[in-house]
């Protein structure tokens, strides 16, 4: 796994806050107080992505104040994103601006500016604890990104949205590498930070409007992604095609091909929709909560009605016919 991990069961009671409280201030320099501190609770996993972090995090809830003081002027300066999933989270900056995010929201902040934020539960357990606040930060150098430094500093302290477009590429992606942690390689640490970045830069174009200024190679990137969770969100769709693709992002069908072959060399668009639409069936075969369901109603489902052209082309994909597959998937199972 890339980075670390911390957990407060593993610490003492009476040094779980003071402990949780040192990892927050590595990246981002608080007072941090908590009405739960004496039995705080709280899990979080740090990825280091080459100069970005990134964190998935859990705690009780928390109140963070940066002055004057804890701001560390020779240090470099910061852009910090706060991403949540379950809780709330509302911060005044020193010049008034004040932003309130619930969970899918995304909020900017910055090393080099005093603010006051206060993370609180949403939810209460059963058991009468506190509740917990729960989330992903980035902490990336302001250096970094590909954007003039005065028209992204217009977003601190501003909600982003991430439910569509950049945003929501960047929150899933985010998710997910949380979710990959135990599987990541240090030497994957590298790229990782690069398709960091680009997502960071490419959600923060989008908010200002300013796309046009980002790299080619960038752009080139994020919409490629794009294409592809546009596909997956469309498989059972029988008019899903290159050109019908093309069309939903408003691009000519030769800049699609070009844009796609760049990010994924040797696979043409026409191939993707197939080889993830085969994917789908194939889970579907071997779920035995579906063992009674025609093999041409799940191929159907997922845009391939036509069973001959089905069976071969699931042949051709994994060597073997579907209905073998489904025998030995769920013979496996019993």
């Amino acid at each position: 796994m890339i980075g670390m991990e911390f957990r407060t069961d593993d610490v003492p009671v009476d040094e779980r806050f003071d402990r949780w409280r040192e990892l927050i201030d590595r990246t981002r320099a608080n007072d941090t107080t908590s009405p739960h501190a004496a039995d705080f609770r709280a899990e979080m996993r740090v990825l280091e992505l080459g100069l970005i972090t990134v964190w998935r995090t859990s705690f009780s809830p928390a109140h963070f104040r940066r002055n004057a003081r804890r701001i560390r002027r020779d240090d470099a300066e910061y852009y910090h994103l706060s991403l949540l999933t379950e809780g709330g989270l509302t911060q005044v900056q020193e010049r008034g601006a004040s932003a309130t995010i619930g969970p899918r929201g995304l909020l900017v902040d910055s090393s080099w500016q005093s603010c006051d934020a206060l993370a609180h539960a949403t939810r209460l357990p059963a058991d009468g604890r506190p509740g917990t606040v729960v989330g992903v930060g980035v902490d990336l150098p302001r250096a970094l990104l590909p954007l003039p430094a005065r028209r992204v500093d217009r977003l601190l302290g501003r909600g982003l949205s991430v439910r569509n477009g950049p945003g929501a590429l960047l929150a899933e992606f985010l998710l997910g590498l949380d979710r990959q942690a135990v599987a990541l390689r240090p030497a994957d640490a590298p790229r990782l930070g690069e398709v960091t970045l680009g997502l960071v830069s490419a959600s923060f174009a989008h908010a200002l409007g300013a796309e046009d200024v980002l790299p080619a190679e960038t752009r080139h990137e994020v919409l490629a992604r794009q294409v592809r969770t546009f596909i997956q969100q469309h498989l059972p769709d029988l008019e899903l095609t290159p050109g019908t693709v093309a069309a939903a992002h408003h691009i000519s069908l030769s800049h699609l091909h070009r844009v796609f072959g760049e990010q994924s060399p040797g696979e043409t668009v026409a191939g993707w929709i197939r080889s993830q639409r085969l994917e789908r069936i194939r889970a579907d075969l071997a779920d035995p909560s579906l063992r009674t369901r025609p093999i041409h109603v799940l191929a159907a489902r997922w845009g391939m009605p036509r069973a001959s052209q089905f069976t071969r082309a699931f042949r051709t994909a994994y060597g073997i016919s579907p209905r073998d597959y489904r025998h030995q998937a769920l013979s496996g199972r019993r």
